[in-house]
């Protein structure tokens, strides 16, 4: 092979090193060991050449891969735990997205940052929490990771869990120390998204470790009006568990919004009759009017939930 052809190669291995340390996530993945046997490969095609850059994408796309010996390989090559891809994250990072405990112990053992921040501000706990990966979320807490450090839009690892409705990561972020009353760029905590989302567990342990249930977010709106105003998909029975625990738990059902609208009137503008019904089955006052004059018969989005408003 002459020398033109051969460098020509090489490009278009480190082009496919990048490539799959980039799109790992979006695409169907083979067995590890295939997934490991690969990247060797590539690497293996341009070593003899390789500057630090190359050796630190394979480490990348190793740390996604969870390929602990091709990793250790790659630092004893000059891969460094310190180096950043593209959106500032550390190798550290990338273990973690993918689940990788045993990786991630090994980087942590090689004084790989536990703290470090991609260009989000999120960190490997982050990283983890938002991939579900609660072994690594786990390991990360009992070696000293933050709680508290916000990723992109300020959010938590804790928001990021009860965004995705993962109560065991709750559960251990909260036992490490998570504040549950953090709040993200938005003005909405960890509470705001399990009450939209329907998952009355999280509203639950969140409750329980001090989140007052008359508290109000963004806009004076509090979770119960969250949770009549639940996310498109969420079912009634779940948007009813979450309304009947808040109340138990001290919300007040008539509160108003910075529009002087009630839980009902969000329901109803909605065209929520199943949320409607739960509301006025529980006392709702379907008489309060908003600031601009009009009750929830008059926001009412759909001819079923006028029928609702309008019985007496």
């Amino acid at each position: 092979m002459n020398l033109p052809v051969l460098r020509t190669f090489r490009i278009a291995s480190l082009v496919t090193l990048a490539a799959m340390a980039a799109a790992h996530a979006q695409a169907p993945q083979p067995r590890a060991e295939e997934n490991c046997g690969e990247i060797e490969r590539n690497y293996e095609m341009v070593k003899a050449d390789a500057v630090s850059i190359q050796t630190n994408i394979a480490l990348f796309a190793a740390a996604d891969r969870g390929c602990e010996p091709l990793a250790k390989k790659l630092l004893e090559a000059g891969g460094s735990l310190s180096a950043r891809d593209r959106r500032g994250a550390m190798p550290l990072a990338h273990a973690a997205r993918g689940g990788h405990p045993k990786l991630v112990a090994f980087f942590l053992l090689n004084g790989a940052p536990i703290d470090a921040r991609n260009l989000d501000g999120a960190t490997a706990l982050f990283a983890a929490a938002e991939g579900e990966k609660h072994s690594t979320v786990a390991l990360l807490l009992d070696k000293g990771a933050d709680a508290n450090l916000t990723g992109r839009s300020g959010l938590t690892p804790l928001i990021a869990a009860a965004f995705k409705g993962n109560d065991r990561i709750v559960e251990t972020l909260l036992a490490h120390g998570a504040d549950p009353k953090v709040r993200d760029l938005t003005g909405k905590a960890a509470i705001v998204y399990a009450a939209s989302r329907g998952f009355d567990d999280i509203v639950r342990r969140l409750l329980d470790a001090g989140v007052d249930p008359r508290e109000r977010y963004s806009n004076d709106l509090t979770a119960l009006m969250w949770a009549a105003g639940h996310d498109e998909g969420v079912g009634a029975a779940a948007v009813e568990r979450v309304i009947d625990l808040l109340l138990a738990r001290g919300a007040a059902l008539d509160d108003a919004d910075n529009r002087g609208r009630t839980a009902l009137m969000i329901a109803a503008s909605l065209g929520d009759a199943a949320t409607v019904d739960s509301l006025l089955q529980r006392g709702a006052d379907r008489g309060l009017k908003d600031k601009d004059g009009k009750t929830a018969l008059d926001l009412a989005a759909s001819a079923e939930v006028r029928a609702r408003l309008a019985e007496k």
